[in-house]
């Protein structure tokens, strides 16, 4: 099964749920013959999900090594080695796409890059803008910017309304990762 034409998805907001909802898009596009490409941005620590994906016939998983740190502790020096490695992990999937014929690429957290400047704007802006016709584009975040609102397809919000963590509940293995 080949897409005729590629959507634009934004899965985005303050609630816990984007990375879930775009791995269970990869899911379903796996499960009918769907080549899958997902790049995760500022996730560097292993996370059940990985385990499982790897297991899944043509869902291929690339991850930016991170540093211990938060961006918020990182010096200018670190911060602009991430953005380099970050951009070009980013030009690298795009390249994927059509060297390897993916059908799906999911840029999980891609936004939080772009929020944090560990990720060129320029770049994905113009590889967004120039996808390749069939390719369904996933893009997960916080506060999409406006151009990207404009120009998807389906935008879903994820709005926080009650999280453990207001409580002082630490992210849990097997739930938030």
């Amino acid at each position: 099964m080949k897409l005729e034409k590629g959507c634009i998805h934004i899965y985005c907001g303050d609630g816990k749920g984007k990375t879930t909802a775009s791995l269970g898009l990869a899911l379903r596009a796996s499960g009918n013959g769907l080549k899958v490409l997902i790049v995760q941005f500022l996730k560097g620590q292993p996370t059940g999900e990985l385990t499982t994906l790897a297991l899944i016939p043509n869902i291929s998983v690339i991850r930016i090594p991170q540093s211990e740190k938060f961006t918020f502790q990182m010096t200018n020096e670190e911060l602009s080695q991430l953005k380099e490695t970050q951009t070009k992990a980013l030009l690298s999937a795009f390249s994927q796409v059509t060297a390897y014929d993916y059908d799906m690429l999911i840029l999980d957290e891609c936004l939080g890059a772009l929020s944090t400047n560990t990720l060129d704007y320029e770049i994905l802006k113009q590889q967004v803008l120039n996808k390749p016709e069939h390719l369904e584009l996933v893009l997960t975040g916080r506060n999409p910017d406006e151009w990207l609102l404009s120009i998807a397809d389906y935008v879903s919000e994820i709005q926080a309304v009650k999280h453990p963590y207001e409580k002082g509940v630490s992210a849990r293995k097997g739930i938030e990762m």
